[in-house]
């Protein structure tokens, strides 16, 4: 009982906490011998693509509530008037992604990227119009965030996602939280009741820097909130990790036919000069970011991936024509390389970041067992150390 009492104290008093960007909480991948390839940035985040600020609101209550909200900004939170590049991906479309029909019209979007559960879609939108209510009067600032772009994922099987327990001054404080710097991982935002591959999961995030020309580069950040696919399907530096530990599976109390897999949001940011067709071009490679990992898009699966470029800014309200660069399209493959190899390893910093959670109903979900996956990659000659 008093383990019992202690628990419930420490969700109370974590009750509907909101972080910024705050600094990871080691280890990740890297540091417990995952070996990548490719060159990462000083953060290894999206926040390596300047301007990009991240921001969480981690809601957990009690033992039925495990859900949050994570915010992107594109540009800075003092910069939403002004548009970026972008295009979306649907590898598999049984989720949402609100805006994408502005986005796949206008090769762009205003503001922020609000991930979240499912059932918190519209807790989330109503948020960020309030925030940038409060925040601006001017028309043209209010007018570019009309239609809001959130991103969702299940967070049904460790809490109750149908309490709708988000708010949207949970999702203002997410907004209002938002930096740049290192990125908080795991268990937190919209990743906070969220479990991939039956273990727990969440946010994480990685990025590359890219060689272009002789002396050049640029830089390709990406943030996943993964919430997908079974055990037997894990792989980690090509090692079947999840068909080696099948042990720790999770106990979810969830209602007959409730679905408890599935989805995973993959957000890319580059600082790279690309056009709409471009964008759409380098977020299809998530896809093989993701099936790096075993994941295969599986048919209840929400795998919507979105990508924008810093690069070229897009104005509303002047009539002025608009000069936008662009690489040519034969020298995009280390970009491509970039948005696979920074996909797999968000993905992989998610699991690494996750820790054992107890949910409603006596649920439970185990995090990622870290030393037994070194010996797995230990014995076939993969470890990185």
């Amino acid at each position: 009982m008093k383990l019992n009492a202690r628990t419930l104290l420490l969700s109370a008093l974590a009750c509907a906490l909101a972080t910024p960007a705050l600094a990871q909480t080691p280890p990740r991948a890297r540091d417990i011998g995952v070996p990548f390839s490719g060159q990462p940035g000083p953060l290894n985040a999206i926040t390596d693509v300047a301007g990009v600020e991240v921001g969480h609101a981690t809601i957990i209550r009690g033992e039925d509530i495990r859900t949050g909200a994570t915010a992107v900004f594109p540009r800075g939170r003092q910069n939403i008037a002004t548009g970026v590049t972008a295009a979306v991906f649907d590898f598999n479309g049984t989720g949402e992604l609100t805006g994408s029909h502005l986005i796949d019209e206008i090769g762009a979007f205003y503001g922020p990227v609000v991930l979240t559960g499912t059932t918190g879609v519209g807790a989330a939108r109503d948020g960020v119009q309030r925030w940038v209510g409060r925040a601006s009067n001017d028309p043209m600032v209010r007018y570019t965030q009309l239609l809001p772009v959130i991103a969702e994922t299940y967070d049904g099987g460790l809490g109750d996602a149908w309490s709708m327990a988000l708010t949207p001054d949970d999702v203002a404080q997410a907004l209002e939280g938002a930096r740049g710097g290192p990125v908080q991982e795991g268990s937190v935002g919209g990743g906070t009741g969220m479990v991939c591959f039956y273990f727990k999961c969440g946010i994480g995030t990685a990025s590359r820097v890219v060689s272009y020309g002789p002396g050049a580069s640029f830089t390709v950040g990406v943030l996943v909130q993964a919430n997908q696919g079974v055990r037997d399907q894990l792989t980690i530096a090509g090692a079947p990790v999840g068909r080696e530990i099948q042990d720790l599976q999770p106990r979810r109390a969830t209602a007959p036919g409730e679905s408890t897999d599935g989805s995973i949001i993959v957000i890319i940011a580059t600082d790279a000069p690309l056009l709409p067709n471009q964008m759409a071009r380098l977020a299809r490679r998530a896809t093989i970011g993701l099936g790096r990992t075993g994941a295969q898009g599986d048919s209840g699966s929400g795998d919507i991936f979105l990508a924008f470029t810093t690069a070229n800014p897009v104005p509303v309200g002047s009539e002025a024509p608009l000069s936008f660069q662009s690489i040519p399209n034969e020298a995009l493959d280390p970009l491509f390389d970039g948005v696979v190899q920074a996909t797999e390893e968000a993905i992989i910093n998610a699991l690494v970041a996750g820790r054992d959670m107890h949910g409603r109903g006596n649920s439970m979900v185990y995090g990622m067992p870290q030393a037994r996956v070194r010996q797995i990659l230990r014995r076939r000659g993969l470890l990185a150390d």
